[in-house]
């Protein structure tokens, strides 16, 4: 099947999703539910891309969620996924039906954004952590009950309730429509240059991790394609020139480290490692992360 065209859903897997969705609201209905989140939301794609936003009806499940698929000749299979608004991240995986992995993003006012049917997720099931607006989450893909490489998205209010008719980019796709949304998110991120960890490592890299520092992240990437790990701790925002760094250790060998005084981010760290487990992480300032020997695929 195209993956630009509508995903046909069995009737098990819709079932599922409903169960499913109904299981993970645990706030009682209230008159809010019929409001619109009050949160602002960007595209949940890398800074200026663009891909159709799908809003179906009749027939999608929940009504109201959009269907991220392709663009002319830009492919969305494998783009990074980011937090569309700041909050805390839950990741889960649903297994070969209904969401397959996915996220929830809890934000400030009690509304939640969804990411589901994601290839891969920045933390395993079971873990959350905290986001800003623009923080990688995963990547897309077509697990659990999909047909097709896309990116299924919903808001809802803190009760649960969709919101049938989404805003994100200052764009609102109503019940129906199809719409073509060119990505601001992360455009100011990492120094207010545009810089993102992908930029930072290259083509063929995508986040397969991250932990937050005071004052920025740092970012494990993974290129499938050779084998090879990348590292960088980006800051929030630009500023005055501070200590910075990024380092990678396969298991067994030396470690490789990039440090000194960066107004932007630290790295590329970049290391072959198929099949090795790594130790990685940075620094900004006194804040430190380093991660134990682990993603040894």
């Amino acid at each position: 099947m195209p993956t630009t065209g509508r995903p046909t859903w069995p009737k098990t897997v819709l079932t599922l999703t409903v169960t499913l969705a109904a299981a993970l609201i645990s706030q009682p209905a209230s008159a809010q539910d019929t409001a619109v989140a009050a949160v602002s939301h960007k595209s949940p794609f890398n800074c200026e891309k663009t891909f159709y936003a799908n809003n179906w009806s009749p027939g999608h499940n929940p009504s109201g969620s959009l269907d991220w698929q392709n663009h002319g000749s830009d492919a969305i299979n494998g783009e990074t996924v980011r937090a569309t608004a700041s909050g805390t991240a839950y990741f889960y995986n649903a297994g070969s039906t209904s969401y397959g992995k996915w996220v929830e993003v809890r934000h400030s006012d009690g509304s939640r954004t969804r990411y589901a049917h994601l290839a891969t997720t920045v933390k395993a099931a079971g873990g959350s952590m905290s986001v800003s607006q623009g923080t990688t989450i995963g990547t897309v893909g077509s697990t659990g009950g999909s047909q097709a490489p896309h990116l299924h998205y919903e808001q809802r209010t803190s009760g649960g309730a969709m919101d049938t008719s989404p805003t994100v980019d200052g764009v609102t796709v109503s019940l129906g429509q199809k719409k073509a949304i060119k990505s601001t998110n992360s455009c100011g991120g990492g120094g207010g240059t545009g810089t993102t960890p992908e930029k930072v490592c290259g083509s063929g890299y995508a986040v397969i991790d991250s932990a937050a520092l005071t004052g920025g992240r740092a970012y494990l990437l993974y290129n499938s394609g050779n084998g090879s790990n990348c590292v960088a701790t980006l800051k929030t925002k630009a500023g005055s020139a501070s200590s910075m760094a990024a380092f990678l250790e396969p298991q067994g060998q030396s470690r490789t480290t990039d440090s000194g005084s960066y107004t932007s981010y630290a790295g590329p760290v970049k290391r072959s490692a198929p099949g090795q487990c790594v130790k990685w992480g940075g620094s900004i300032g006194s804040s430190t992360y380093t991660s134990p020997f682990e993603h040894c695929g």
